[in-house]
């Protein structure tokens, strides 16, 4: 994982979220294969979107409490916040275009 992207946990998703700005974050699983193939877009937004948002990746089987609290029901999801309100979630792969429309309809 790039060292831009932050792992968040049960104990650290709130004072992550608190922070100003925009936050994206993704939920995920070790032992999901959609998981493994948004990994690489993930790594290319927290590089290429550095400085105008952050990048969070959760593991969902670690961390219950945050995927009840965002009502995961399928993964990878993706969840943007701005100032600690969702923006936009999505649920399942996004290729790198997808995902940039997203992100530029929000920054």
């Amino acid at each position: 994982m790039a060292d831009s992207v932050l792992t968040l946990t049960d104990q650290t998703f709130a004072a992550e979220l608190s922070q100003p700005g925009v936050l994206l974050l993704d939920v995920w699983a070790s032992w999901c294969g959609p998981c493994r193939l948004i990994a690489p877009v993930i790594e290319w937004v927290a590089t290429t979107y550095a400085g105008r948002l952050r990048v969070a990746k959760a593991d969902c089987d670690a961390n219950p409490n945050l995927v009840r609290e965002l009502d995961v029901k399928g993964l990878p999801t993706l969840v943007l916040f701005r100032d600690g309100q969702v923006l936009q979630r999505h649920e399942g792969v996004l290729t790198q275009s997808k995902l940039a429309a997203l992100l530029d309809a929000h920054l």
